[in-house]
């Protein structure tokens, strides 16, 4: 095992060597202008260690492995698998057959699998929230209400809650309808079509594109990206912070920074940039947790996090090209 700033870099073993089990590689207000700021993913080799010393991600952080033994992670496992076979103590035979199936410990299935159960949600809820908004506009605030609440509690409570990330989909889900609905009618005053088709698509290929840097390895998520990431990140806060307070006084048509000439632009595209890289945050985080041995309830936690990361590279998308389209 090496180390890199404060990630850790795994390393390839042998075949012998404790790593995942085969079976674990089973699968942003103003005049309307709304910022929130803030599936394929990389399954290690069997024969990846899953030993990581130190880590900076607070999640993973809980359950940081000692020096010596399995870990919490393995410990709780183990503890939840006596629990359901009625209080015997249970052979290390038997937790393993138990765990590689996918039970206590986190698996990529598992990932995937939460994934596209909030992934389905939000979009249902994304028609509903966009059929419902032209004559109810305040369903546009309840699902922003209702996701700022429900992802606040899910990103700080320390036990993770499905019922409280199904929550976030559903009112993030109303919120993304309604505000790309709202952003809709803005293009089609200005005669531009299709403005939330390019959006989605934009999306999906920043996905896309971000995933196929992370799993080749052209991009590495180590300690210099993530002191450079932190960097962009406080900087861009702070001036998006400061044209919420121009937008408030008339700057840049209400959009603040961003509808300022050719610098709004340069913004818009750093925090679709932003946005995008963070996706990286989420699939280290994700193939962490898996190498760790995560219990397989983080997998909600883990779901949750990249559902928040592609709504903002969403957001992001649309508020550049309806910039863009007002320029037309």
């Amino acid at each position: 095992m090496s180390e890199r700033g404060n990630l850790l870099v795994p390393v390839v073993q042998s075949a012998e060597t404790p790593g995942l089990n085969p079976a674990q590689c089973g699968f942003k207000s103003h005049r309307g202008h709304i910022d929130v700021v803030h599936f394929l993913f990389i399954c290690y080799p069997i024969g990846m260690s899953t030993r990581f010393s130190q880590t900076t991600n607070p999640i993973l952080k809980r359950y940081e492995q000692p020096a010596k033994g399995d870990g919490f992670a393995y410990a709780e496992g183990q503890s939840a698998y006596v629990q359901a076979a009625g209080g015997s103590a249970g052979t290390q035979e038997q937790f393993d057959t138990i765990t590689a199936g996918g039970g206590a410990r986190l698996t990529f299935a598992d990932v995937v699998v939460k994934s596209t159960i909030l992934f389905v949600i939000t979009v249902v809820m994304a028609f509903v929230g966009w059929a419902l908004v032209p004559g109810l506009p305040a369903v546009l605030w309840i699902g922003l209400g209702g996701s700022l609440v429900f992802g606040l509690i899910s990103a700080f409570k320390k036990a993770v809650s499905p019922t409280l990330v199904l929550l976030y989909a559903t009112f993030a889900g109303l919120m993304l309808g309604s505000i790309s609905w709202a952003y809709d009618q803005m293009a089609l005053a200005q005669n531009y079509q299709g403005l939330v088709s390019q959006a989605i698509i934009g999306t999906l290929t920043a996905f896309g594109v971000m995933l196929f840097l992370y799993g080749t390895g052209i991009v590495k998520v180590n300690g210099k990206f993530m002191r450079i990431f932190m960097a962009a990140m406080i900087s861009y806060f702070v001036i998006a912070m400061a044209s919420l307070v121009g937008a408030l006084f008339g700057v840049g048509g209400g959009w603040g920074f961003y509808g300022v000439g050719g610098l709004g632009l340069l913004l818009c595209a750093a925090g679709v940039l932003l946005a995008s890289f963070a996706l990286m945050l989420d699939f280290e985080a994700i193939k962490q947790g898996i190498a760790m041995g995560l219990p397989e309830r983080e997998s909600w936690r883990l779901s949750f996090g990249l559902l928040v990361t592609l709504v903002w590279l969403y957001l992001e998308i649309l508020r550049f090209l309806s910039i863009l389209a007002g320029r037309d």
